[in-house]
């Protein structure tokens, strides 16, 4: 089915949009047709709303490119005014749950390697090899829980020897990690988990959002490409996976539009401002 036979029904009231791999390109591109599709459906009246894994040190990015809008950092675990650079409310990851979380990952993953987001700052174990904020903390502890005293936006989980891929990682960790945190991926060709707190998650944030604007998921519109945006897919009335996305999206999003590098997104929004509201 093409993507323009997909969009039907009534004009949002809510977009919610993930950001890498969805709108932005992985070397840092937005294109001008997705950032003029943004700002017509903000200028009808739409909420939109930025929903990312992302901390809020890697938003400036999208500042610069959007001067409207909330975004959703940590996957759901906090809600931020990029513009003025004010964190407005959080859901953070108690050191208890962190701990806990630990030390079952410890009994699962061999060679499983931590790193931690709290205070705004990234803390890593000394063999946990980041991908990005290199050289964000050069120094290390040898182990995790050294540094684990105070509620995190999330934890990062990477297998040191990439012994397992994001996907098994998260077959393995969510049944472990039942009651005690959230857990999920973004990257399906990393050996990386990202865990919040228990309950928190893209969609679980943006459905309150939509609540304090008197609104329901049949109002509201996703897009995302990985398994992060499983539960914002899910609950949204409307929701598009990216054609070059993880191979399950479709379990969750209701239809399909064009890869990133193709305007999957804008070319969706186009014909939703030309819905009846």
């Amino acid at each position: 089915m093409s993507v323009l036979k997909t969009v039907t029904g009534k004009r949002p009231k809510l977009i919610g949009t993930d950001l890498d791999g969805t709108i932005v390109a992985h070397y840092g591109f937005i294109s001008e047709r997705t950032k003029i599709a943004f700002a017509a459906a903000n200028a009808a009246g739409v909420h939109i709303y930025f929903v990312t894994g992302r901390p809020i040190r890697w938003m400036k990015e999208i500042a610069e490119n959007f001067n409207f809008g909330l975004g959703i950092c940590g996957n759901g675990a906090m809600l931020y005014d990029f513009k003025s650079e004010k964190i407005l409310e959080e859901w953070l990851f108690s050191a208890t749950a962190q701990l806990e979380t630990v030390k079952r990952l410890r009994e699962l993953i061999p060679h499983v390697t931590f790193a931690v987001e709290v205070d705004q700052q990234f803390y890593r174990e000394k063999k946990y090899v980041p991908r990005w904020d290199i050289g964000a903390d050069n120094v290390g502890v040898e182990k995790i829980e050294e540094l684990i005293s105070k509620p995190a936006l999330k934890m990062l989980a990477r297998c040191a020897h990439g012994e397992f891929t994001s996907d098994q990682m998260l077959a393995l960790a969510s049944k472990a990690l039942v009651g005690i945190a959230t857990v999920t991926h973004s990257n399906s060709t990393d050996s990386l988990l990202e865990i919040s707190a228990d309950g928190v998650s893209k969609g679980a944030t943006l459905a309150k959002m939509a609540s304090r604007h008197g609104l329901t998921a049949d109002d509201c519109v996703t897009f995302g490409d990985n398994p992060n945006d499983f539960s914002m897919l899910s609950w949204a009335g409307r929701s598009w996976a990216m054609a070059d996305g993880h191979p399950d999206l479709m379990q969750h999003a209701k239809f399909q539009t064009d890869a990133h590098q193709e305007d999957g997104v804008a070319k969706v929004i186009e014909r939703l401002l030309e819905l009846p509201e």
